[in-house]
């Protein structure tokens, strides 16, 4: 009896190494094949990486992370940043209907399928774009968000983006399908990723949905480190044939928290591999203390809010975009000193330019009474050209060979370039108004409308903003004039900073920098 117990015993014992040589052998399997695909991957001439410490800022890993590379479905991570914004400004709701246009149901898979005339819900929208990565669905949001116009949409994404500090970035869709103009870095996309999970805290969890139901289909994300690496929660993949095999990864485990981005890859395992490796490398580098919690600077608030109804329809979604202003700058900290940026900038061909007018409080005379309306200076001029005009002008424009072959390949349209010839009759300045340290405090649709905010931040700012000098800096961008709200005349950086805290104490949301 004994010896028969003995006998099962052992057999149950060998059972149970054999199972765990077993479950050890395919460990290490998998740990030499993602080494392997990791090796490979570093050595992809296509590849860019980065990892930054979400918490102190602190680059931890970097390899031709400021070289211009092609985001793929990466652009759907602003297209929600605008979807969440508009979602917190109340625009929108995510019950708000989305309509499909003939334009957005025709893009290329991978997509939902919506027929055009058919509307999903605004959180139907989110879900379909953080795991099936859907083009439609993208376009439809940045058709509604952008009163009807996916360019006009693509203007405001590329303003967001460099208002962010993502100065290498420019958009000229909504979902990422190919166009040689649509570029950005992978110092960017970190950029981007950090913004999003401190911004929007509230909405920042829909990128860790692994399935959702849409009709009758069950539809699983595309991002496979969500639930197969620890505190992996998000945030998006890519792929075009341009572009290779992208991936921005956020990670949060014992109090670190770091972003990493993989652009460029040669494949899906080799992208995923190279990102765990970079995780496991660099995550026991970063800090678990302190750290900013808002590391990339929001932007001020616009100086009134926008009404959107649901659902949208052309007319009132064309009033929608006229009031809708582009994005301010971040904190000179945010923008420099966290992320530094480095390398060339885009082709000047495919940048919306921006040229700025200030205009001084006192460039005109006023009148003593307040019924009498004050004087206001000229507006800059605003040439629109197409792009074939402007290559023209510019540089050869790309060869067909340079084209990406993908479906869904598309031309850029215009280009605006601003005149910095001021109307004669005015005093307006083609300078940026004064020199030194400046505060911005907001942008407005309109001079007076800056001026009344600076008025009003003046009230608040007491004895730091006494000596400052108030000025609004006219910039042409997409084809609208805008105008930055800045006092001046501070003597330096300290001023400026006391200045803005200030401010922000009185609740005004501001940034200080170099003139």
């Amino acid at each position: 009896m004994s010896r028969s117990v003995s006998s099962v015993s052992s057999s149950r014992f060998g059972s149970f190494f054999a199972r765990l040589l077993a479950i050890l052998s395919v460990a290490v399997t998998i740990v030499m094949v993602d080494s392997v695909n990791a090796e490979a991957e570093a050595a992809n001439p296509k590849y860019a990486g980065i990892v930054v410490d979400a918490k102190t800022g602190n680059v931890l890993y970097s390899e031709n992370a400021d070289r211009l590379q092609y985001p793929a479905s990466l652009t759907k991570m602003m297209t929600l940043y605008m979807t969440f914004e508009a979602l917190e400004q109340g625009r929108i709701r995510l019950d708000t209907p989305v309509p499909f246009s003939a334009y957005a149901s025709a893009q290329a898979p991978t997509k939902l399928g919506v027929r055009a005339g058919g509307t999903i819900t605004v959180e139907q929208g989110i879900l379909g774009l953080v795991t099936l990565s859907a083009n439609d669905a993208a376009t439809a949001l940045g058709e509604m968000l952008g009163g009807g116009s996916e360019d006009r949409f693509a203007q405001l994404m590329t303003a967001k983006a460099h208002a962010l500090g993502m100065t290498r970035t420019t958009y000229r869709n909504a979902n990422g399908l190919p166009n040689t103009a649509q570029m950005t870095t992978a110092r960017d996309q970190a950029r981007l990723g950090i913004a999003l999970r401190q911004h929007f805290p509230q909405y920042y969890g829909y990128f860790s949905t692994r399935a959702f139901k849409f009709g009758s289909r069950t539809i699983r994300s595309h991002n496979r480190l969500v639930g197969s690496v620890r505190g992996v929660d998000g945030i998006k993949t890519g792929y075009t044939r341009a572009a290779g095999f992208n991936l921005v990864s956020s990670v949060q485990v014992d109090g670190k928290s770091i972003v990493g981005v993989v652009m460029g890859g040669a494949s899906t395992p080799a992208r995923d591999a190279q990102m765990r490796n970079l995780i496991a490398t660099y995550l026991p580098k970063a800090s678990n203390r302190g750290g900013s919690s808002a590391l990339i600077a929001q932007a001020a608030p616009a100086p009134t809010m926008i009404e959107t109804p649901a659902p949208v329809q052309p007319k009132k979604a064309q009033q929608m975009a006229k009031t809708i202003t582009a994005a301010q700058p971040v904190s000179a900290a945010a923008a420099d000193l966290s992320l530094p940026h480095k390398g060339p900038l885009p082709d000047a061909r495919y940048q919306v330019a921006e040229t700025e007018v200030a205009y001084a409080e006192t460039a005109a005379p006023k009148s003593d009474n307040p019924l009498v309306a004050q004087p206001m200076p000229a507006p800059t001029k605003v040439k629109t050209m197409t792009f074939k005009q402007q290559a023209a002008v510019a540089a050869p424009k790309p060869t067909p060979a340079s084209m990406p072959s993908e479906q869904g390949d598309t031309s850029v349209d215009n280009v605006t370039t601003a005149s910095t010839t001021p109307s004669p009759t005015r005093a307006a300045s083609t300078s940026n108004g004064p020199t030194g340290w400046v505060v911005q405090v907001g942008v407005s649709p309109s001079r007076q409308m800056a001026m009344d905010l600076l008025e009003s931040a003046r009230s608040k700012g007491g004895k730091a903003l006494a000596s400052a000098k108030p000025f609004a800096v006219a910039y042409a961008a997409g084809g609208d004039q805008l105008y930055r709200a800045r006092f001046g005349g501070f003597d330096d950086q300290r001023h400026a900073v006391n200045a803005c805290k200030a401010l922000k104490k009185a609740g005004i949301k501001c940034w200080a920098a170099a003139q």
